[in-house]
């Protein structure tokens, strides 16, 4: 799929990545989703597959904090307070420990809330506010929703089937 250029097509990318990572999701029994046999986001490690819902939810979430505060006029902290970008594995783990105690259906429900979040702020935008001007650097807001929603939903999916495969689950 490309890169959205506009809002209908952000808002479209967003939803048919969506829909193919819940199916995939759906399809995985409850007892396997804290089975730690995928690579993790941190080199070296392994997550479960809860532990990848967990990093989108997350991930969506902080989306979600960072327009927010721009909106009210807050400084925002890239990527997360108390983080730096080099740290991503750390926040990664941060993640994961945020969300280990939702069962399989809490994840996909919390996954759920926050893609309708942010396709509500999303519509709540014009196409000059979503793609007309930098953001963040030299990134459109769409650009940086797209990074931590349709593409991670691609990314993720691609793991899930890769995992299933390995597994003897596809």
């Amino acid at each position: 799929m490309p890169v959205p250029q506009t809002k209908a097509e952000l808002l479209q990318a967003i939803d048919v990545q969506f829909a193919r990572l819940v199916r995939e999701l759906e399809r995985i029994p409850d007892d396997l989703y804290r089975e730690p046999s995928l690579e993790g986001h941190a080199k070296g490690t392994m997550m479960s597959v809860g532990d990848l819902v967990a990093y989108l939810i997350g991930w969506g979430e902080l989306v979600i904090k960072w327009i927010d505060r721009d909106q009210h006029g807050e400084p925002v902290d890239f990527p997360e307070t108390g983080y730096q970008w080099n740290e991503l594995g750390r926040l990664a783990q941060k993640f994961y420990a945020d969300f280990r105690a939702l069962p399989p259906a809490g994840l996909i429900a919390r996954l759920r809330r926050s893609k309708e979040a942010l396709e509500a702020l999303i519509e709540a935008r014009d196409e000059q506010a979503l793609y007309g001007r930098p953001w963040y650097g030299k990134f459109t807001l769409g650009r940086m929703i797209q990074f931590n929603t349709s593409s991670p939903y691609a990314n993720a999916h691609g793991r899930l089937r890769k995992w299933k495969k390995v597994s003897g689950l596809a």
